[in-house]
């Protein structure tokens, strides 16, 4: 079977190359929950994202603007998660990967967000999602 065009397993970018850039257990404070409590009270919520790209450019330039600048997205999703307020997990996923695959040169999105404590004998519960970049 071949690949459709412009893809390939694992979801290989156009070029063939699909790097991985992370950011792991950023911590940001928002209003998240259905209870009572958690509409008055801000919590941590641990983000890991892996951000897919084409690294090739930057390795050779050296150059930020040629890169993924994770302290901008970093800040940007630190920024967004102050200013936010969500029932869901589900709800909230969904907004920070769209957010970042429409703001920075991400080709493909893993999120994992886990809200600590939530549920008494364990150590978090949450949701990971995967996204793909628009086409075009």
């Amino acid at each position: 079977m071949v690949a459709a065009a412009g893809s390939g397993p694992g979801g290989a970018a156009i070029n063939g190359a699909l790097d991985w850039v992370f950011i792991a257990d950023l911590r940001a404070d928002t209003l998240l929950g259905i209870d009572p409590w958690e509409r008055e009270v801000r919590q941590t919520i641990r983000l890991d994202l892996d951000m897919g790209t084409d690294i090739r450019a930057a390795a050779a330039s050296q150059r930020i603007e040629d890169a993924i600048n994770y302290h901008a997205v970093a800040a940007r999703i630190t920024a967004f998660l102050a200013q936010a307020d969500y029932l869901l997990l589900e709800s909230l996923a969904e907004d920070i990967a769209d957010l970042v695959l429409a703001e920075f040169p991400v080709r493909r999105l893993r999120l994992r967000i886990t809200k600590p404590g939530a549920v008494g004998n364990a150590a978090g519960v949450g949701v990971m999602i995967e996204r793909p970049a628009a086409a075009g």
